[in-house]
């Protein structure tokens, strides 16, 4: 019953969720780098497919990292856990007029064991796993800033 009523009131306020399934009209500039491509991919995806460079909006992203850090040692002073983090800068436009910008970052830990392959499966996992948690971060404030700009 609390959920129905719910339901009602948002309908009468004009409720629209944000993921609303609609194609938002933005171009990714190419981003550099291996991440770079696939963070842009993972950009394009939440914006209902890739788009030209003639779309309403264009998004520009620097890409910074991958940094890792030690976050645990064992006895002998060799790394077990590492932390990598990536940080994104982005400009959003409406033709030539600036109308986003921002920063974010994500950070995940993984195991540094001391078997080579184990340990590079290991990172790109969390390297992958950061960049979709970056998209969704620059996804969900990129495509809130268009729904602002057009009402």
């Amino acid at each position: 019953m609390k959920k129905f009523v719910l339901f009602l009131f948002l309908i009468g306020c004009n409720f629209k969720p944000i993921f609303s399934g609609t194609d938002t009209d933005i171009y990714v500039a190419p981003i550099s780098g291996i991440n770079g491509i696939e963070l842009r991919n993972s950009l394009n995806a939440k914006f209902g497919g890739m788009h030209d460079n003639g779309a309403k909006y264009n998004l520009t992203v620097n890409l910074n990292g991958p940094v890792t850090q030690y976050k645990a040692l064992d006895k002998a002073g060799g790394a077990t856990w590492q932390e990598v983090k990536l940080t994104a800068s982005y400009v959003l436009k409406d033709g030539n007029k600036e109308i986003a910008r921002g920063k974010e970052s994500a950070a995940e830990s993984y195991t540094f064991a001391s078997y080579l392959v184990a340990s590079n499966a290991s990172y790109n996992n969390a390297v992958l796993n950061t960049i979709r948690v970056l998209s969704e971060k620059i996804s969900m404030r990129v495509i809130a800033e268009t729904d602002k700009y057009q009402n």
